[in-house]
């Protein structure tokens, strides 16, 4: 298990909003803001309420002194969100930015089979813009969409800035074989019907088709997309009831070499890589030195890299790094996922191609259960399917100021290399059983050919309590002129890859203090639930709740040992 690093040293108040109302506001300020609850299509916990309405706590603080474009900029992660805040940051003039990462991405590839075990490091990952009422995520999505496009557009185009080192520009970042949300039955779930009414209310007719209807059918068949009308043929030829959304516009990220990309345009952009286990390796992290100058951060093989900025980009690290101040706003816990392969020789390899088979989730937002979503197979015959009807936990006793336990990560690779063999390969017998019975009911073709379950693995995320982002400098500072101001850039809850080319570019926004009234900024500042109301994720449950390793059987058919991790 990789430990938490040494704890953070923070001082003073800072937060996030109009930096005109910040100033005035002063120190700390609490107000009551309604925020609509953040439905994640991608990523459900089991056991929680039915979509509403709840209050939040923000933090209001003084903001920092204004970053001059030669200033140090230290991001630590170089994750979705720490590359696409590289690479914004390079292309709005900042000439100082260093991304430092424990992983030699550069060597191996965002590849999870080379002991990547980030979320972000990954074979592919839902592209949509279905989001229920949440049309600021909505908006969001279809400008990453934008950028997706732009992206492979750059790749096709080839030449030294576009094309990174083992890619051709015929590789794609992005693959539009639509998006389809299905359910049992004949009604149309709550979550998409709102879907369905809000890209109807922004102009987006035609890009969100129920699967019933013959109209909209129709028009999926003169996209090409008739393979997502019934990817399972649940009425053509099983007999069994489904509906859903078909959405046009959405896909797949082909995330490893998406990541790739985007590092090598954050370089060629001038942006600097330390992508080494102990060079890159945060140990450390002060917002002041001696005699009163700036912090930074340090790194495991001893050296100091001073910054004016660090931006904490950590993913499923980030809360045990700032342990104990994102506790009950964030917190590590872990998706189920199984690969299976199929033979480039058997007539599935075509059946379950990326042009001929769309990315799926199924009773997403139905428990434990429910909670399932895939892909077509890529290029080297994978097909991955993911279940988040149960987010699981990994309690440890924390290294934070506190001494408290949290959940931290553990996977296959944690802190070994590929050599050393893996950690954890197991996933929960529960995650298990409701995929292997969705693959018996719904794709039992696969089961006939022999194909089964070659890989499982366990995907960290960063749950939020209400699974909107955080975006926002760290409480508890405001910086003297000259100190180290330190943001956190998390909470991606289980859907933040298809933000890879624009989040960074509303991240550099909250840094400059620019449009920080839009929903989405508002919805990512620093915050608490209020007592009593509803949350979307339950956080802090500790290593005796029911979702905890160690309270749960593992599909080896042996039980997760207590601290053994």
């Amino acid at each position: 298990m990789i430990p938490p690093p040494t704890p953070v040293i923070l001082s003073s108040h800072r937060h996030s909003g109009s930096r005109q109302a910040r100033q005035a506001v002063g120190h700390k300020l609490w107000g009551l803001v309604l925020l609509a609850w953040a439905l994640n299509p991608d990523c459900r916990n089991s056991g929680v309420g039915r979509r509403g309405v709840h209050l939040v706590k923000m933090t209001e603080t003084k903001p920092p002194p204004a970053l001059a474009k030669s200033d140090a900029v230290v991001i630590v992660g170089a994750g979705i969100f720490g590359l696409s805040t590289a690479l914004h940051l390079a292309q709005r003039g900042y000439t100082n930015v260093t991304v430092f990462d424990k992983q030699p991405y550069h060597e191996t590839l965002y590849s999870y089979f080379k002991g990547c075990d980030a979320a972000s490091a990954d074979l592919n990952k839902i592209v949509r813009s279905a989001y229920g009422t949440q049309t600021e995520y909505q908006e969001l999505a279809l400008e990453a969409a934008r950028g997706w496009e732009a992206w492979n557009a750059d790749l096709a185009a080839g030449g030294p800035d576009s094309v990174p080192p083992g890619m051709s520009s015929a590789d794609r970042v992005f693959i539009r074989n639509a998006n389809v949300s299905l359910s049992d039955g004949d009604s149309l779930p709550a979550f998409e019907r709102a879907t369905l009414e809000a890209a109807k209310a922004a102009g987006h007719a035609g890009t969100h088709l129920l699967t019933t209807d013959p109209h909209d059918v129709a028009l999926a068949e003169a996209l090409g997309l008739a393979f997502a009308v019934d990817p399972f043929n649940h009425r053509a030829g099983r007999g069994k009831r489904s509906v859903g959304v078909i959405e046009t516009t959405g896909g797949t990220a082909v995330a490893d070499k998406a990541c790739r990309y985007a590092l090598h345009r954050a370089s060629r952009a001038g942006v600097r890589f330390v992508l080494h286990p102990t060079a890159g390796r945060l140990v450390s992290l002060t917002t002041s030195g001696g005699g009163g100058g700036g912090g930074g951060v340090e790194t495991a093989d001893g050296r100091a890299h001073a910054a004016r900025l660090v931006v904490l980009a950590c993913g499923a690290w980030t809360p045990s790094v700032l342990a104990p101040r994102l506790d009950g706003l964030c917190e590590a816990t872990a998706g189920s996922v199984a690969m299976l392969r199929l033979p480039r020789a058997s007539p599935l390899f075509d059946r379950f191609a990326p042009d001929s088979f769309p990315t799926w989730q199924y009773r997403l937002r139905d428990g434990a259960d429910g909670g399932l979503y895939g892909f077509a197979r890529d290029d080297d015959g994978w097909l991955k399917i993911g279940y988040r009807g149960t987010k699981y936990t990994n309690y440890q006793a924390s290294t934070g100021e506190d001494g408290g336990e949290r959940s931290v990560p553990v996977t296959r690779w944690s802190d070994q290399p590929p050599a050393a063999g893996p950690t954890v390969e197991a996933i929960p017998e529960q995650a298990r059983k409701v995929i292997q019975r969705f693959l018996d009911d719904h794709l039992p073709e696969l089961g006939e050919a022999g194909i089964g379950i070659e890989v499982t693995r366990l995907c960290w995320y960063t749950d939020s309590f209400d699974n909107h982002f955080v975006v926002d400098y760290v409480p508890g500072m405001t910086p003297a002129d000259g100190e180290t101001a330190v943001m956190v850039a998390t909470g991606g809850s289980g859907h933040a890859f298809k933000f890879l080319p624009n989040i960074g570019n509303w991240v550099v926004d909250v840094i400059e203090g620019v449009g920080l009234d839009r929903p989405a900024i508002k919805a990512w500042r620093w915050r608490t639930p209020a007592p009593g109301a509803p949350v979307a994720n339950k956080l802090m449950e500790g290593s005796h709740g029911p979702r905890a390793f160690g309270n749960v059987p593992m599909a080896n058919g042996t039980e997760w040992a207590k601290g053994a991790v």
